[in-house]
């Protein structure tokens, strides 16, 4: 297959764009072709090489191109449903944070959201099709049929990998210090019972956060199963398992939730319930929210630096394109213990 003689003559110096709009492919696979990649096949560096030549795209500028590579798009991939990525304030914060970053490195920005087993697929096909230099991952839960290493572009994921990522970038919180340093606060205020509302259990944020709270309780001899209840980090699964909780456990006194929206949807949940937030029931939340300021009382909360997160992803990732073969970096950020009126 050649290339179209059918074109419009650029108003300045060919661009690669250019070069890969007239090819009919796009920029990150005409960028491969320049840097003598081996994972474009045959007909396509024939029809990036026709492009080059009907532009009059000198090499000169390719090769200081490939000296320090850019990227021209980046996807960010959210593994929930659109409702709830829209519903939850972290997700605006993370997005904000990497838009912010990427437009200083003059890169576009792809948001794609997936959820059911044929949004998997489909984000993978497009991943693998080189629409895009580099992809973003965050809230993605543990499915063993999304294989990132066969995507073959970098990648830098927001949170651990749950299992099988040794070998991955990402960009993490504290979340097991974090959590137990909220729940040794409520034990050395004195709560007798600590209970948590846990996050899904499929999530490294969700394990990593009970996994804090078990160590606190465990040190401390107290640790009670029936005292752990699961949400899905949105306010109405928080109210959920506070009603579970008071159920098996009516003397609790104490609640870390693995979430702000969580913790608000419990003292809602407390105040149906006539308990008085803190005297009867203290609780802690996690993320730092400015929503958190809002509630009645102020929640006492885990600040996560979720600004942070995002731009040291997008600075790994940049790098990795940059440089194809550098080491991933796996980067844990620090959590801070904001104290205020429910705890």
């Amino acid at each position: 297959m050649t290339v179209t003689d059918s074109i419009t003559e650029p108003t300045g110096p060919p661009t690669l764009a250019d070069v890969a709009r007239l090819a009919g492919v796009s920029s990150a696979t005409a960028s491969r072709v320049l840097t003598g990649s081996a994972r474009v096949q045959v007909q396509t560096k024939d029809k990036v090489e026709q492009a080059m030549t009907m532009l009059g795209y000198a090499r000169n500028r390719a090769a200081r191109s490939a000296g320090s590579r850019r990227a021209g798009a980046v996807a960010l991939i959210v593994g929930e449903e659109t409702i709830k990525v829209f519903a939850d304030p972290f997700f605006a914060r993370m997005l904000r944070a990497v838009n912010n970053e990427l437009s200083t490195a003059d890169s576009q920005l792809v948001v794609l959201t997936l959820h059911s087993p044929r949004e998997y697929q489909a984000v993978s096909r497009y991943l693998r099709s080189g629409h895009v230099d580099g992809a973003l991952f965050v809230s993605m839960h543990g499915r063993p049929d999304f294989d990132y290493q066969s995507l073959g572009i970098p990648l830098v994921l927001c949170g651990r990998p749950v299992a099988g990522g040794g070998a991955l970038a990402y960009v993490d919180a504290d979340n097991i210090g974090g959590a137990r340093t909220a729940v040794r606060y409520l034990l050395d205020s004195g709560r007798k019972a600590v209970a948590t509302i846990a996050g899904p259990p499929d999530m490294a944020p969700g394990i990593d956060r009970l996994l804090g709270y078990r160590q606190a309780l465990g040190a401390a001899a107290v640790l009670d199963p029936g005292m752990i209840a699961y949400g899905d980090f949105s306010a109405m699964s928080g109210q959920h398992a506070l009603f579970r909780l008071i159920d098996h456990r009516p003397g609790i006194d104490a609640v870390f939730a693995a979430s702000d929206l969580m913790a608000a949807g419990a003292l809602h949940a407390l105040r149906r319930l006539g308990r008085r937030v803190p005297r009867d029931v203290a609780v802690i939340g996690f993320d730092g929210l400015p929503a958190a300021q809002q509630t009645d009382p102020q929640l006492t909360t885990v600040r996560q630096p979720v600004a942070a997160m995002g731009t040291c992803m997008v600075s790994e990732l940049l790098a990795q394109i940059a440089d194809p073969g550098r080491k991933p970096a796996q980067v844990v950020l620090g959590t801070e213990l904001i104290l205020r009126g429910s705890a």
